[in-house]
């Protein structure tokens, strides 16, 4: 047989996030399983405003393989009711305090962009700040640091909490965006290292859907490689978003297989960490990419292998 050339997988190896003592990297991506306690989530099914609701949401995702839940008790678009501080606190405490309770080693993430709610939910160990906003609340970081939690570092495009999109642009190049995610989440990882966030405990989101088009979205997956390459884990926070079913034209509730795929070419390009409603496909899919990539051994591997009878 004549030699034939192998072409080398130019593959980003993505800088790992360290939680609790646990770390996640191209070989153990992390899940991070949602849970709302809110009622007016836009994924009705994602809805657990009821205590008892959200305790069954988080023992499910913990069954199914999550390696990090977060949790948020303000819906992220202007639809619905406001919210104030107190009664986002209301909403989160009673749960984060169940969950420490009967999971104690599960790392816990709180999604809000209000420092003393975030100050509020660090009594009971909270070990990231997502602040979707794009630190709305400048204290937000400070209180992240102080209390020694991971922050995720956001893209909003400048647009205040609660504000869905309306004549977003970012320049005439469809590469525009892109250019200004990376600028802003660089910047924004090198003052959370400044604050005192250690690097390992810093995500950066580009934040699909904030601020963005569908097609500002879908030009951020494909751009993954590049965001992981300014040197910190990457959040995709991909689930059953507007940009998903505005590209295939499906609600909510049909939008999983759209994920899934976004989520699979954001895993092979080097992000970490994946948001998602869906844990048990979303676990399958990172884990059997990172082994494709060949960063992750396959479970069991016993077809055909010398010396395996049959």
């Amino acid at each position: 047989m004549s030699a034939v050339d192998v072409w080398p997988v130019d593959l980003v190896a993505p800088s790992p996030l360290i939680l609790r003592g646990r770390r996640f990297d191209a070989a153990r991506p992390a899940v991070m399983a949602i849970v709302n306690r809110t009622p007016d989530s836009f994924y009705v099914h994602a809805r657990s405003d009821e205590l008892s609701a959200a305790k069954r949401a988080l023992d499910r995702a913990v069954a199914q393989g999550a390696d990090i839940v977060d949790v948020g008790g303000v819906r992220a678009g202007q639809q619905g009711d406001w919210v104030d501080a107190d009664e986002e606190i209301t909403r989160l405490m009673p749960f984060l305090i169940h969950a420490r309770a009967t999971h104690p080693d599960l790392i816990l993430s709180v999604d809000t962009w209000r420092s003393e709610v975030a100050r509020a939910c660090a009594e009971v160990g909270v070990d990231l700040v997502n602040d979707t906003w794009a630190g709305a609340d400048p204290r937000l970081l400070e209180v992240a640091a102080e209390v020694g939690a991971g922050y995720v570092v956001s893209h909003a495009g400048g647009l205040p909490p609660r504000t869905d999109p309306v004549d977003v642009t970012y320049g005439p190049d469809p590469d525009d965006v892109v250019a200004d995610v990376l600028a802003t989440l660089r910047a924004g990882a090198a003052r959370a290292v400044e604050a005192g966030v250690p690097a390992s405990r810093v995500l950066v989101d580009p934040t699909l859907d904030f601020g963005k088009t569908t097609r500002h979205s879908l030009r951020l997956v494909r751009a993954t490689a590049q965001l992981a390459s300014l040197g910190f884990p990457v959040l995709q926070a991909i689930s059953r978003k507007d940009f998903v079913g505005e590209t295939l034209d499906l609600p909510p509730e049909e939008r999983l297989e759209g994920s899934l795929a976004a989520t699979a070419i954001a895993a092979w390009l080097g992000a970490t960490v994946f948001r998602t409603h869906d844990v048990a496909p979303t676990r399958r899919v990172v884990d059997m990419v990172a082994s494709v990539r060949g960063d992750r051994p396959p479970t069991i591997a016993l077809r055909g292998e010398p010396g395996v009878a049959d």
